[in-house]
């Protein structure tokens, strides 16, 4: 299992990484700068550069508070800051261990630095 960091306006958030195949093709495509924007007043979403690996993938998940997802259908990550229930799709990366409050008061859109951590 490994974990990364989420770096953004002087603040630090991690994220523990689950082990999946889209996990790591996420965890290969790193480090990266993304900007994030908020979403429906539940998540951050940014693009990434290219489409992560759906293989083994349950077709949708529950996400909740602090979940770290991908959207497949619109290939963007997803970081979820309130409940949301199941949706088609989303696929479970990892789940913030810490910091999620930091990333719910962003405002407006902002720049992450993702990076893989041991």
């Amino acid at each position: 299992m490994s974990n990364i960091k989420l770096t953004f306006n002087n603040e630090e958030v991690m994220v523990k990484v689950f082990d999946n195949p889209t996990s790591r093709d996420f965890l290969s495509i790193l480090p990266m700068t993304l900007t994030f924007e908020d979403y429906a007043g539940t998540e951050k979403i940014s693009y990434l550069p290219k489409k992560l690996t759906k293989e083994d993938a349950p077709s949708g998940c529950d996400a909740s508070v602090g979940h770290f997802t991908y959207y497949s259908p619109w290939g963007n990550l997803a970081i979820f800051y309130q409940d949301f229930g199941v949706a088609n799709g989303l696929i479970k990366i990892g789940k913030i261990e810490s910091g999620i409050e930091k990333l719910a008061s962003m405002k407006g859109n902002f720049t992450v630095t993702i990076e893989k951590i041991d």
